[in-house]
């Protein structure tokens, strides 16, 4: 049996560049809300002087701290990602090369992992505040 091969699929510069600006705006939400959830904790540590209930409250802020230093690599990442677009446009490519792509689908990769682990925290959360708020 013969194989046919579809055509590569040529990704511009744009689309790379638009999906960026879409993962920036959620990462930029995200610290929103990390911002509320910490002020959450705040009140909570405030309210609460039972061991255990302080140890979770301890856990979510780290867990925040470690979300946050996350969203802080992915930003940095994405403005390496678009400093090198911004040399190829100027270079008069509009296309990405193969290696760049690849980098590119492994960062997608990345986001979608992070939002899942992020959901999967916020779930948790909304949990433990339903309990103790």
């Amino acid at each position: 049996m013969e194989k046919t091969h579809k055509p590569e699929e040529v990704i511009f510069n744009e689309d790379l560049h638009f999906e960026h600006q879409q993962w920036r705006s959620e990462l930029a939400f995200w610290e929103d809300e990390l911002k509320s959830f910490k002020n959450r904790l705040s009140e909570l540590v405030t309210r609460w002087t039972d061991k255990t209930v302080l140890a979770e409250l301890e856990h979510y802020q780290n867990e925040f701290i470690l979300h946050g230093g996350v969203i802080d690599d992915l930003q940095g990442t994405i403005e390496q990602h678009e400093t090198r677009i911004a040399a190829q446009t100027k270079a008069g490519q509009d296309t990405l090369d193969t290696l760049l792509v690849k980098r590119h689908l492994e960062f997608r990769n990345r986001m979608e992992t992070q939002r899942q682990i992020y959901a999967d925290l916020k779930k948790e959360f909304f949990r433990f505040l339903s309990r103790y708020m």
